[in-house]
């Protein structure tokens, strides 16, 4: 997603050092645009029920399975899941799993979010480029790593609806377009960084030739219905491609055109 990933095996599942005190700090300002947005119209029990569930999923299911970068860890904790989701699936918001978002699309496993987001390497004021927008909750992740975040997801109706969910939610700043993710956004690259949350069956051509030297891509590759891989694309300077196998993934396929 990001929004894609409909089953991921969780492969890390390391105890390491806790960043959990910096989540508290974090949380206990409680300033960020979605925390901030949140707020208005709830009760304070269920703000509190909210902000424990996102702590406890990031302990029990992100950071227990080895993600340690600390921006990673509080963007993740800073985002409001459950407002990229349905009513009908607010209560699950929190669970170590995808959830339906329409057009037969999923919101991804919070784990899956925080491993790609990690594993790209983010600095802020970078650049990045997100295929497959969904509900708009990676994106979201990323804008809380203070990226700029452009975003294209080939169902129209998802990409207008999360770009409303964004704006609502503080994140006006992102850039959403209704497109074919496969060609990228030529008029924007180069990029520093870009995630792809659906699976092609081989790296396309035009998001390596968009990605910036010494730029990162992460992305699911394989065939659709059959365990795929994450591989992290490097681009070196001299403009030479290195690939790493990250971990084995479950991703819905990369679409083109709007055809299901």
């Amino acid at each position: 997603m990001v929004d894609r990933s409909k089953v991921v095996y969780p492969f890390y599942q390391g105890q390491g050092r806790s960043a959990l005190g910096a989540l508290y700090l974090f949380l206990g300002i409680g300033v960020t645009p979605a925390l901030a947005e949140q707020s208005q119209g709830d009760s304070s029990a269920s703000r509190d029920t909210y902000v424990s569930e996102r702590v406890n999923m990031v302990r029990t299911q992100i950071e227990a399975r080895g993600v340690r970068d600390a921006a990673t860890l509080a963007a993740m904790s800073a985002v409001p899941r459950h407002e990229f989701v349905s009513l009908e699936w607010q209560s699950s918001a929190y669970s170590d799993g995808p959830l339906p978002i329409g057009e037969g699309q999923t919101i991804s496993q919070p784990y899956v979010v925080a491993l790609m987001t990690e594993r790209l390497g983010l600095r802020p004021g970078e650049k990045v480029l997100e295929i497959g927008t969904g509900s708009g909750y990676q994106a979201a992740v990323l804008a809380e790593v203070e990226v700029r975040v452009f975003t294209i997801e080939i169902f129209e109706s998802l990409a207008r609806e999360a770009e409303e969910r964004l704006r609502r939610l503080g994140y006006g700043a992102i850039s959403v377009r209704h497109g074919d993710g496969y060609l990228g956004w030529p008029d924007e690259a180069p990029f520093d960084a870009i995630i792809v949350t659906a699976a092609p069956d081989a790296i396309p051509q035009p998001l390596i030739d968009q990605l910036r030297a010494g730029g990162r891509m992460i992305i699911p590759v394989g065939p659709e219905g059959a365990v795929q891989e994450l591989i992290l694309l490097r681009k070196d300077t001299d403009g030479s491609i290195r690939t790493e196998s990250v971990s084995p993934v479950r991703f819905v396929p990369l679409l083109r055109d709007g055809t299901p």
